[in-house]
């Protein structure tokens, strides 16, 4: 979908490389320029290649050197897109910030990634997703009354407020340069996507649905819409917020009668749903709820690790996971015409350059590009 499309990535860590690998699996052409050695978080720097790097290009440079800025300058002089998530001013001071670099290619959209963003009191302080959906908003309602919220683990803040922000915003930014020969710099913030996704859920409050006490509004106190401890201490989700489905719920669990659940709405009464739920789901192991309530309108399904995820047979059959060189992964998404499509290998660091540089010499824009 996206083939022709030009991209180079100053690689770091987390979103920014997501994002470029979701538009390599789009069929983008991304070259990943990265440092000689590992930026590993855990400080190894023999760690193995980066899965995030699927069906990239690996070229090694260093920014800091008049070689390494020259060959990011000659490889955006034909590209659509740079992608960078360094801190605000870094790839100034480096000789590659926008202006530098659109100097060159008036038609370069200048991709930014960070999570405070390029300008505020926190703009430049150290930080990660945890940090900026506290601050966005969008980790409040994540949990229970009385407990603390509980992060999940990169998805609002680094991926889904931050790399598909990134992502959107590029393509937007493409969309206009080839109509108008003029490039943009796009500034996405962690915190301004992650409180951007709220939207829907902020919606909720005129109708009652969302209540700025935690604990109180229908995604983290109701009883039909959370998550439950089973017996061999795995656990089930619900979501079975419409009526119909809520009389399907109890109808199978025998509770159709019971007048303790009559009133779905009434919050005040919630609390203790909650708690004959919970007592009713721990008695029985999750293989019991999923072969009663899976695959029915009561809006259900069992809480899976990724390994078991990739063995449940809708996902098999929608061949949503596969494994290569021993790491389980994710195909592509969303899908075009129905197609599934295998991403590219994942690179050794530097597998490139010899490659590209030998292009750029040469000044073969084929070699350069389309060589994946």
């Amino acid at each position: 979908m996206l083939s022709g499309i030009k991209i180079v990535e100053i690689c770091g860590i987390g979103p920014g490389p997501f994002c470029a690998m979701h538009l390599a699996d789009l069929g983008a052409d991304v070259i990943a320029v990265e440092r000689a050695e590992s930026t590993s978080i855990t400080g190894d720097k023999n760690a193995p290649s980066n899965p995030l790097n699927r069906g990239k290009r690996s070229v090694v440079a260093d920014l800091k050197s008049a070689e390494g800025r020259a060959l990011v300058l000659k490889l955006i002089e034909s590209a659509d897109v740079l992608i960078e998530g360094m801190r605000p001013g870094v790839m100034e001071r480096l000789g590659l910030g926008p202006e530098q670099c659109q100097a060159r290619n008036p038609a370069l959209v200048y991709g930014r990634m960070t999570g405070w963003g390029q300008h505020g009191p926190m703009a430049n302080a150290a930080g990660h997703d945890n940090n900026y959906i506290a601050l966005s908003g969008a980790l409040y309602h994540s949990g229970t009354a009385g407990e603390a919220p509980s992060s999940p683990i990169t998805l609002i803040g680094d991926i889904g407020g931050g790399a598909l922000y990134l992502a959107i915003g590029v393509l937007a930014g493409v969309l206009k340069a080839r109509q108008s020969g003029q490039g943009s710099v796009v500034d996405a913030a962690i915190v301004d996507g992650s409180a951007h996704m709220m939207q829907l859920m902020m919606s909720l409050a005129k109708r009652g649905l969302l209540d700025e006490q935690r604990g109180k509004s229908v995604h983290d106190g109701s009883h039909f819409y959370a998550t439950y401890r089973c017996a061999d201490d795995r656990y089930v989700a619900l979501g079975s917020m419409e009526p119909q489905f809520y009389a399907l719920l109890l109808d199978k669990l025998g509770l159709q009668a019971d007048p303790r659940f009559a009133r779905q709405w009434d919050s005040n009464a919630w609390p203790a749903m909650r708690e004959a739920f919970a007592e009713l789901f721990a008695s029985q192991p999750r293989q019991h709820w999923s072969d009663l309530l899976e695959g029915s309108d009561a809006c259900f399904a069992p809480v899976l690790s990724p390994r078991e995820a990739a063995q449940h047979p809708h996902m098999v059959e929608r061949n949503v996971y596969f494994e290569r060189d021993g790491l389980l992964q994710a195909h592509p998404a969303p899908r075009f015409d129905g197609q599934v499509v295998t991403p590219g290998a994942i690179p050794t660091r530097g597998a490139h350059t010899d490659q590209v540089l030998s292009a750029i010499e040469a000044r073969d824009l084929t070699g350069l590009w389309g060589g994946r």
